[in-house]
This record gives C-alpha cells, structure tokens and sequence, in this order.
C-alpha cells in the first residue's frame, strides 16, 4: 500500500480540513448510519481509486449452490395467534369455556401474566377457516389474500421456541440467543456472501405499526446488529418518517464535485490511519463514505414510484404508497430484492392481542394480507421468486386459552411451544403444509421445527452450511445455531 502523497497531506491541512468537514457535517453523521461495504460505482479520482471497498464475502461461500439468491423477513411483532389464522382446531369449539385439560398442558413455560391462572378456559378461532388454492390449504377467512397464495406456500405448523416474552423471543431468531449482542441474521449472510449491489446497503431494514400504535414492543437495534462482526455488516434501517435516508442530500450550496473532493480527503486520511493502526473499523468507514456518496444518487429513484403500475400498487392495497406504512416497506422491498440488496428484514408491530383480540386481530389482518401477498405475487410475476426466499415470521404464538375474565375471555397471552410460519420461493416445497399439533394447538404431534433448525435451514437454502459459517471471538468459534440447529428436509423444494 503506497504511503501517503505530499500534495494529498497538504489539502488535509487543519484549517482546510475543518472548513471541509463542517460544510460536509452531513457525510459524517450518515456513515454511523450506513454500514456496508461494497465497490466503487463511481470513478474516485486523486488517492481514492486506492480505497479497499470491495465486499464480496468469504472466500469458499456458499459452500454448495444455493436455491436463494436474495431473503426476505416479514417480521410480524407480538405473536399471531396460529389457531386463529393458520392451524384450524375445530375441536376447540367443542371445549369452548372449559378447562384446557391439564393432561394436555403439562407444564408447558407461560409468560408471568398467566403462568399463575387457575382457570384455562379454551377459546376456539374467532372466524372460520376455509380451503384456498388447488391443494385446499385451510387458512383463516381473514387471509383471502394470503390464501390467494396458497399453491405458492411452505407452511409450518409445528414451530417451537423456549421464548416467552417479545424481545427475547425476536433476539432468539434474529441472533441465534436470547440475550442482546450476537450477530443477527442478516449480518451473518452479509459477512459469509458480501454483496450483489455496488450502490445500496447488502442489508436493509424497514419498520412500521398497526394504525392505532396498539403494541407496545419495540424495535431495538440489535435485531438487526453485527454483534462482534465489523461493523459493515449490520442491518441499515431505512427511516419510515423523514428522510428515508437522514444527511443523505448535499447541503446547500454544496455541488457533488466539491462532495466528490471533500471525500476524497477524508478517504486520504483514513486511509494513512489505516496505514498507522491497522484498524479494520477505518476500512468500513471508508466504505461507508463511498456508499453514502452513490446512495445520493441511488435512494431517491429507490422510491421514485412512478415507473409503477396501476394494478402493481392496487395489489399492496390502499397503502402502497403511504410512507412508513407495512403496504409502502412491502413495496420498497421488492424494489430492494430486484436491485440486488441480499437481505431486507420488514419488521411490523401490532399482533399483541392480551385484551383486543376479537376487534384488533382481525384490522391487523386487513393491514398486512394483501401486501403480504402481492409481494410474493410481484415477486413470481417478475421471475424472482425462484430465488428469492419470503418469510412470514414471528417471535411466537398466542395461547389457546383465553385471557382475560375466564368467563368472558377478550385476549391471548404469549405461547412458544407451538405456532405457525409461512415461507414461499427460493427453495421451498410450495403447496405444502409441514408438521402438525394436537387438536389444541398446543402440543406439536409431527415434525418439530426449532428456531435453530429453522436458522439452519434458512442458510442452507442460501447455501451455507450453518456449523462452517463461524466467527472467532472470545476464545471460541461462534456461529448463528450456536451448537444446535439441524436442516429440515422436508420443507426443501
């Protein structure tokens, strides 16, 4: 690496430095935002063509061809009742009002609201379930979109997980622990694959909530984090007020060639400190600095919907084009996935029903089917959903007793020990519905599937083999399955 040039070290001068960065305050503050690392797409003249910005992930990855390309997350925060959408229970509504039976609930982990109770009163669906798509798929009458879908879909019904409470149960998917400070999963394929995109973040993040603000979880940054990874390797939330991306526009009176130099010069003083410390956090921060200079030209057509049609934005629903909304992040999605972006985690709240469940589940439902739907449809229609992995996901299900007045129930507490998730495209054997629970959904009775072996398998379809895709920290090899985790096959297409 060639040292720094005399004329380079002169325009770094304090004064002049200073005055640059104060008019480019704005590149600052964006690079704590955008951690990636990709190549140029720009030309960078002077000592920046020298810049090591270049991601193409591990040498050896994947390990074997990989079914999907690009992945999805439709994260639905709080815990969807499975019973009530996705694993129909007739023989509930023979129990309704009666004691679960203890023989069935053995001594199943409940959250502390109802771990305590003395009545466990069943409570059967709350709308009835019908058959969808030629395999006759029974999902919940609040799904018909969903539904629309159903030839398309991977459903499992026998999801398990120890979690009991919100963040811990979404630390646990997303990192692999219920404790905050592993890496999460978009970071680990950032850091095995690297990127496909030269001008956006390899890992996006977009958040929204139910109309009403009804869920009180919140989004914590670590869901999407690198943990001990570099830095460059965490998720990029995408703002859904504002600016999507803050800073991102030059200031006024600032042109993209004085942008162009002012980056030049911090790049040459970042790339001197590299030469001194060897600090591979000074690499990312040159990265981040060139991403944010090609975002300027990349985001704004990112959201320029105009090219649109109108029966696209019909399918997302009346919200397609409402900023911040589940319909609007569902859209800018797959404008992510078809612009090479490998991992975008949707992340939406609203599904806690402990006292709303018979007025709330069901405008949550109105929220979220149809762009649910229309994203794997936009998806299949633009030949991307053979290797593009949609997941419909969440922390955990909702108890098949009722909460509340045991006479008069209105809600649903947490539940791990059995609940449901739906995936489509990049893999997966459509049209079919794997593992299964008892007639309370309470007990799965056929082909258990651990958030590990869920992780697991979601690496395999990206073609990593999930005990070799490692990280060194600490004294010890860590991984996203921890030491568990094993491939479901029977949901591989």
């Amino acid at each position: 690496m060639n040292p720094i040039d005399p004329k380079t070290m002169d325009r770094l001068r304090r004064r002049h430095f200073l005055s640059l960065s104060g008019t480019g305050i704005g590149a600052a503050a964006l690079a704590s935002l955008l951690p990636n690392s990709t190549q140029a797409a720009f030309p960078l003249p002077n000592s920046a063509q020298n810049f090591p910005v270049t991601d193409r992930g591990l040498p050896g990855l994947p390990h074997f061809a990989p079914k999907a390309k690009r992945m999805v997350v439709l994260w639905q925060g709080g815990g969807p009742s499975h019973l009530d959408l996705f694993d129909p229970k007739p023989e509930l509504a023979n129990w309704a009002g009666k004691d679960i039976p203890e023989s069935v609930r053995g001594t199943t982990r409940l959250s502390t609201m109802s771990s305590g109770y003395q009545k466990w009163p069943a409570t059967p669906a709350i709308k009835p379930f019908r058959k969808y798509g030629q395999v006759g798929l029974e999902l919940s009458e609040m799904l018909p979109n969903i539904g629309s879908i159903a030839d398309d879909l991977c459903l499992v019904r026998s999801m398990h997980t120890e979690a009991v409470n919100h963040a811990p149960g979404v630390t646990f998917f997303m990192t692999g622990s219920q404790v905050p400070g592993r890496p999460s999963l978009g970071a680990w394929l950032s850091y095995g694959l690297g990127s496909e995109t030269e001008d956006l973040p390899t890992f996006v993040v977009m958040t929204s909530s139910d109309r009403g603000k009804t869920c009180g979880q919140l989004f914590f940054d670590y869901y999407w984090g690198s943990g001990f990874l570099p830095s460059r390797h965490q998720g990029v939330r995408f703002r859904n007020t504002g600016d999507l991306v803050p800073y991102l526009a030059n200031p006024a009176g600032v042109s993209p060639a004085s942008r162009r130099d002012l980056l030049d010069d911090i790049g040459a003083l970042n790339q001197f400190n590299l030469q001194q410390y060897g600090d591979p956090e000074i690499e990312t921060r040159i990265a981040q600095y060139e991403m944010a200079f090609r975002m300027q030209t990349s985001v704004p057509d990112l959201v320029d919907f105009s090219d649109e049609s109108a029966e696209t934005l019909a399918g997302y629903g009346p919200d397609a084009l409402l900023k911040g909304s589940y319909a609007n992040n569902c859209l800018i999605a797959r404008r992510l996935l078809e612009r090479g972006v490998r991992f975008v985690q949707l992340m939406h709240s609203g599904w806690d029903q402990h006292g709303n469940l018979y007025t709330q589940l069901e405008e949550q439902c109105k929220d979220t089917d149809a762009p649910s739907a229309a994203l794997v449809k936009d998806l299949k229609q633009r030949g991307l959903l053979e290797d593009t992995l949609v997941v419909w996901a969440a922390e955990f299900g909702r108890t098949p007793f009722g909460q509340g007045d045991p006479a008069k129930p209105n809600g649903r507490d947490h539940f791990g020990r059995a609940f449901s998730w739906w995936m489509a495209g990049g893999g997966v054997k459509p049209g079919t519905v794997y593992g299964a629970t008892d007639d309370f959904a309470w007990n799965i009775t056929e082909n258990p599937v651990h958030v590990h072996d869920m992780q697991a398998t979601l690496l395999h379809l990206c073609g990593i083999d999930h005990t070799r895709l490692t990280f060194r920290y600490q004294g010890r090899q860590y991984r996203l399955t921890d030491v568990h985790g094993e491939v479901v096959d029977g949901i591989l297409g």
